[in-house]
């Protein structure tokens, strides 16, 4: 009876299809500090007050791991999806996308964290329910020449995921004044919504709008409300965090694509001091092909900003901004492919000092990526990739791997990184 039950589900889909990818590189990373200091001792206006003659500087401190990695070049996954055909232009779809360890095997079909979704598709366009990317996600991926896997990932991509981390309030204020550590995408799908977002309903337009495309999209919080009030538990992101809305709209027609999209994500709140952490996000991404090169682009800008129901009488933490921008090429050659990139993002803290002081300068980082693909077939390749990440005034953006050693005094300055691989696609 089993087996029928099975056979009739599987007679009632249009298609079903078994898919995946098998990514393993030989990875290195390697992050330096140094010691900044001279001897002398600052006030709050960068003078100096008093000297050591008998201090001796430290030089740098380096952190660095080699390993057997993942995903340096398509993020490794095993997924099933399928479609019936409902009749009168009408389809009914599913897609379960899980992430995969092949390195060690630790993790298999245990989640469905890449996406999850049941949707219904029609001349009116979809209609999808589940776990899927974000509308602001798909600029920062699709115009990034290293598809944001592996050490090419661009800034944007690596500063927004932390960036837009959930939170309480004062970690949350805490992390950003003190440092903006990378924070690795885990299939742990309660982390944030920068790349992908839970409980999501999705708008996709139809695909025969002459080259148009688009996409509205809304994520449930799922906190509980309370009536009165006043009943609701005295804990921190218990009632709005988790929250997204955003949409994309774009062209694509022949060698051109170009997409801008805006998308704004509660990240945390505190209900009894009325606020609510939120992170505004809006980007816009571009590409052309001119067949011997294909140029990418992207500039991005958001916003972590803290809504206060009544304004504090020193008005509160100032938003934080933080601005970036990408230029990217691939140039085919052959049966390979040469890719590069050149990314950049800045921190804007927005600090106001009173009385008038000189402030910190914004954090600020740069990557160069470059790599190369040798395509064996339609399905398998093998991959280099090679990446630096400049780091000022306290930035601690890293390629990947260990964090910036900063206890003692060093301030974080280059992370370099290597992928060298082999990716099969099934």
């Amino acid at each position: 009876m089993a087996a029928l039950a099975v056979a009739g589900v599987a007679s009632a889909q249009s298609s079903v299809t078994l898919f995946g990818v098998v990514d393993a590189s030989v990875s290195g990373y390697s992050s330096t500090s140094r010691d900044q200091n001279n001897g002398f001792t600052y006030n709050a206006q960068g003078v100096p007050t008093s000297y050591n003659p008998f201090y001796v500087n430290r030089g740098s401190i380096k952190a660095s791991r080699r390993e057997l990695a993942n995903s340096g070049y398509n993020g490794s996954r095993l997924g099933f999806r399928g479609t019936e055909d409902l009749g009168g232009g009408l389809a009914a779809s599913f897609w379960l996308e899980a992430p995969i360890k092949n390195d060690d095997g630790s993790e298999g079909v245990a989640t469905f964290a890449r996406r999850s979704t049941v949707s219904l598709s029609g001349g009116f366009g979809e209609i999808r329910l589940g776990r899927d990317y974000t509308a602001t996600f798909w600029n920062d991926t699709v115009f990034d020449p290293f598809g944001t896997n592996g050490v090419g990932t661009n800034l944007i991509s690596t500063a927004s995921n932390s960036f837009g981390g959930f939170a309480g309030i004062a970690a949350s204020n805490k992390a950003f004044a003190e440092q903006f550590p990378n924070i690795a995408l885990a299939t742990n799908v309660s982390g944030g919504n920068y790349a992908r977002s839970s409980n999501t309903i999705g708008y996709f337009l139809p695909p025969n709008l002459g080259g148009f495309y688009g996409q509205l999209q809304y994520a449930f919080g799922e906190k509980t409300k309370y009536s009165p009030g006043r009943a609701t538990p005295p804990v921190e992101n218990n009632s709005r965090q988790g929250r997204y809305v955003g949409g994309r709209f774009g062209y694509a027609n022949g060698p051109l694509d170009v997409a801008i999209a805006y998308g704004s994500s509660t990240v945390g709140d505190q209900y009894y001091a009325g606020i609510t952490n939120k992170v505004d996000t809006l980007n816009l991404g571009a590409s052309y092909d001119f067949g011997s090169v294909k140029l990418f682009g992207e500039v991005s800008r958001a916003k972590n900003k803290l809504d206060y129901e009544v304004t504090p009488t020193l008005a509160g933490r100032p938003d934080i901004d933080l601005t970036g921008y990408l230029l990217g090429v691939t140039v085919p050659v052959g049966a390979g492919l040469i890719r590069a990139s050149y990314s950049r993002v800045t921190y804007d803290e927005n600090l106001v000092a009173n009385p008038p002081a000189v402030l910190p300068e914004d954090k600020k980082a740069n990557k160069l990526a470059i790599g190369y693909v040798h395509n064996l077939s339609k399905r398998t390749a093998l991959y280099a990739t090679i990446a630096r990440v400049s780091n000022k005034n306290n930035a601690a953006l890293t390629v990947g791997g260990p964090n910036f050693v900063t206890a003692g005094g060093f301030t974080p300055k280059t992370s370099t990184g290597y992928d060298f691989g082999i990716r099969h696609a099934f």
